[in-house]
């Protein structure tokens, strides 16, 4: 890139910010029972698989760095980030009995560049266990320097693609998901769009936490999922964007000049 060049940015769309009541952060507590009902799993994770004698922490005063991809504007990332270090802590006493303390923690919150980071922070109280920083930036793609990480988290983030896949939004090909917001597992040629986006998008996504986390150290994914053989129709966030996208279409016959139908 030439000296002086600006690289545009991809489109990014984040939660609403703030706190009002229409604010991502007023109406997440669904996001936030899916971090409650993790919390055990990612303890006995970190009780099992991460072994802080291989990463150095007997002989070094390190700082333990851990990142949430996918933050959103809290508070469900502070829940998440204190859960993450309440469980390494009990680790390094395990590992090293009444040894020093770990000699502290950083945090790495990253969202689109169009998250309000502003009401993060604005959420986040002052903490003595550890430093914080915002790294704005799609996650599809490198973010941090090579081995940074110990820990990185994403919690309720990668179903949302990089981008719609261009094959539906064409009326001429056998993809188009015409009059539909979702992929509702009905129409072959839509299912088979929409995943092979996603496997493109999760290998960028693990190629680049791969550069970024040290040599044994730990990364949990927690994402949605359907049962073997359940459309996504059938299940019960289908049908909510099923109701969603009846109500866009709605709005679109009610004022054909402003918005277009496809």
């Amino acid at each position: 890139m030439a000296i002086g060049e600006i690289k545009e940015l991809p489109k990014s769309w984040a939660m609403l910010g703030g706190d009002g009541p229409e604010s991502y952060t007023q109406n997440s507590s669904y996001q936030k029972g899916v971090v409650d009902a993790s919390m055990e799993m990612v303890d006995d994770g970190i009780m099992e698989k991460l072994d802080l004698k291989s990463l150095g922490f007997e002989s070094t005063n390190d700082t333990f760095r851990i990142a949430d991809f996918g933050c959103s504007v809290g508070p469900n990332t502070f829940f998440a980030v204190e859960n993450i270090m309440k469980a390494v802590e009990r680790k390094h006493l395990a590992q090293f009995n009444n040894s020093a303390a770990l000699s502290g923690f950083q945090v790495f919150f990253n969202d689109v560049t169009t998250n309000d980071f502003n009401t993060l922070f604005k959420a986040l109280h002052s903490n003595e266990k550890y430093f914080s920083a915002g790294v704005p930036g799609t996650f599809f793609g490198r973010l941090l320097p090579r081995s940074t990480l110990h820990f990185a988290h994403s919690s309720y983030c990668l179903h949302w693609l990089s981008k719609v896949p261009k094959e539906v939004l064409d009326s001429e090909s056998p993809a188009w998901n015409k009059g539909s917001i979702q992929c509702d597992g009905l129409k072959k040629e839509v299912t088979k769009a929409y995943s092979a986006q996603f496997q493109s998008d999760m290998n960028t996504f693990l190629k680049a936490r791969a550069q970024e986390i040290v040599g044994g150290g730990l990364m949990v994914i927690i994402t949605g999922g359907l049962p073997d053989g359940v459309l996504m129709s059938q299940a019960g966030i289908g049908m909510y964007y099923d109701l969603l996208g009846s109500c866009l279409i709605n709005s679109v016959e009610a004022k054909p000049w402003r918005l277009k139908k496809s």
